[in-house]
């Protein structure tokens, strides 16, 4: 395996990064993950503008000509370990460098500490055709979740509650209302109409949830961007989550009730097959 760390291409052994890394003290710096379909990045352009939005927010500065030549940072590791073809994820971790321990920002000019690494990604076919299983957990997270920083303690929290009930997912619940999940974005379907949480600082800003809702309009399926309830959750037709990863799976149950017919719905199965559209339009990859 090859990774990349400030400039070098190295074994993750030989990898070294301080323990004054603002990263590892802080919790301080964002992350992005593409998919990767055939060696190429998917949807490079939105997983970009995200990154860049996200640096801004954190005042985290970073040289234009590094942002610029993450796609030939991606095209180099997914060569070097042997990714070309096929399906994986090209995950990639800035923090605001190293410096020493102080809650301030460092000062300008502090070089920041970038990461990067490919991994295979096989997509669970099985699940998805059945559905998944979810459990609902309290949104604990900082009131700024449409920044992809790295700080995943109450994700990771919640993600650990639903492996433990033998579920995919957490979904969030704030103030009675369903955010998102630890990985996801939430989106259900009632009447034939596509419900889901409005941007907002309280979920991402998420890549393949704007391109749901794009593939919804091509379909001719209404969109609401509207938040909904917990209790109106278990009264949807049909529930779905989505993501990078995720891709659109459908969930059919919900702290151990049933979302509609306890199947994958038509809506839900229809919006998948016009995202694998997009995903392997011009690829090998097959399409199942």
């Amino acid at each position: 395996m090859t990774v990349y760390l400030n400039g070098q291409y190295l074994p993750p052994d030989e990898a070294r990064i301080s323990v004054l890394d603002r990263g590892f003290i802080f919790g301080d710096g964002v992350y992005e993950v593409w998919r990767v379909v055939d060696g190429k990045l998917f949807e490079h352009g939105r997983h970009d503008r995200r990154l860049r939005r996200g640096l801004k927010s954190l005042e985290l500065e970073v040289p234009g000509k590094e942002i610029d030549g993450l796609s030939n940072v991606a095209e180099k590791l997914l060569r070097a370990n042997e990714l070309t073809t096929g399906e994986g994820t090209f995950y990639l971790e800035i923090t605001r460098g190293v410096a020493p321990r102080t809650h301030a920002y460092p000062p300008a000019g502090t070089r920041a500490t970038v990461f990067a690494m490919v991994s295979r990604f096989e997509v669970p076919h099985a699940l998805r055709a059945a559905g998944a299983r979810a459990i609902t957990q309290p949104d604990l997270r900082w009131l700024r979740c449409d920044i992809k920083t790295i700080q995943l303690l109450p994700n990771v929290m919640a993600k650990q509650k639903a492996q433990a009930a033998g579920a995919l997912e957490a979904i969030f619940v704030r103030d009675g209302v369903v955010t998102e999940g630890t990985h996801t974005s939430v989106l259900g379907v009632r009447n034939g109409e596509l419900r889901t949480h409005p941007l907002s600082p309280l979920i991402l800003p998420s890549v393949t949830r704007e391109l749901v809702l794009d593939v919804a309009r091509e379909q001719g399926v209404g969109v609401r961007e509207e938040a909904f309830s917990a209790k109106d959750m278990l009264e949807l037709d049909e529930l779905f989550v989505s993501g990078t990863t995720t891709d659109i799976t459908p969930i059919v149950d919900v702290d151990g009730r049933r979302i509609g017919s306890g199947k994958p719905g038509p809506v839900s199965l229809a919006l998948y097959a016009g995202l694998q559209s997009r995903l392997y339009a011009g690829s090998a990859v097959a399409q199942r």
